[in-house]
Formats: structure tokens, sequence, C-alpha cells
């Protein structure tokens, strides 16, 4: 696994003291207080901020007050920034059954081995898992007509991709 994980994105800001509510695919309600940080993708780096206080709101959002934000104007420039987790903390949080826990799973299809998972993007009604096949990123949808079995032991996730799918990107 890589040394950071993408875990979500900063959706708002909260109140006038420079909260921002971060919505993050962990799978469970979280505070975040035993992280090392929560880094926020600026300019391709990772940089650390460090929470101030924070609650969790529902099972996907956390309302959080960094260290040195402390107004609106200040939180407005992290909108819509990416939010990582070290690769240890990600795994202290992450709940099992979340979809971003299939994160370095391999995809299968007819026992034929198409890659590994490098990002899950959560939709409406399915995921899409990007792999990379070829040296090519292909986005492969998970829900109901395409998910045959997730082996969690073997870290394996094994699909029924329809017809001309991967054609398309490779």
């Amino acid at each position: 696994m890589n040394e950071h994980v993408q875990i979500g994105k900063i959706a708002a800001t909260h109140g006038l003291k420079g909260e921002v509510v971060l919505k993050h695919l962990l799978g469970k309600s979280t505070d975040f207080k035993n992280t090392e940080a929560v880094f926020i993708e600026i300019q391709k780096q990772f940089l650390p901020f460090f929470q101030q206080s924070s609650i969790a709101k529902n099972l996907d959002e956390t309302i959080i007050k960094f260290e040195g934000i402390h107004s609106k104007e200040a939180a407005v420039k992290l909108l819509q920034k990416k939010v990582w987790l070290t690769a240890n903390d990600f795994e202290k949080l992450v709940s099992k059954k979340a979809p971003v826990n299939l994160l370095g799973f391999i995809i299968v299809e007819n026992k034929k081995i198409l890659g590994e998972v490098k990002a899950v993007i959560q939709q409406r009604h399915q995921l899409l898992l990007e792999v990379l096949i070829n040296n090519k990123e292909v986005l492969i949808p998970l829900h109901g007509e395409t998910l045959k079995k997730i082996d969690r032991k073997k870290k394996e996730v094994e699909v029924i991709l329809p017809e001309g799918l991967l054609d398309v990107y490779l």
C-alpha cells in the first residue's frame, strides 16, 4: 500500500471560526482524534493539518477545526481539496466493509488477473474501481451485475465484465 491513502475531500465550511466538513469514505463514524495528522493535497503535495477539535457529524462526515485555520475565509481555501491519511492511520480507522478498503485488492475475471485497485470512486448506484492494465487507467464498474465475489483473505475481487468494456480502454 502507498504511504498515503485518499479518504475523501473537504466538502464545506462550518461556522465562522474556520471549521470544515470532511466528507470521507471510511465507512463508519470517526472523529480522527487518534491520527498523526490529516493530509490535504495542495499543489500536488501532501501538507499535514493537525486538528484542534473534531466531531463526527454522521457516518461519512466529520466537522474538524484545524490548527492555524481561524476564519471562514481561511477555511474556504481548503474547499474541494483531497484529503489523505497515512496508511497506518487508514488501517486503524477504515471499516472492513467500506468500499475504500478494496484499495490494493486484485481484480480477477475468469481466473485471469487484470490488475490492482488503485482508487475507489463511489457513485450513487455503483462503485468504480480504478485499475492499471497494460499501463492504462481502466474504470471497472462494481455493482450487482458485475460483482461475482470478494475474497478478503486473498484480497481479490472477482468480476464479470460487460462484453467489450476492456476494449474501450485498451
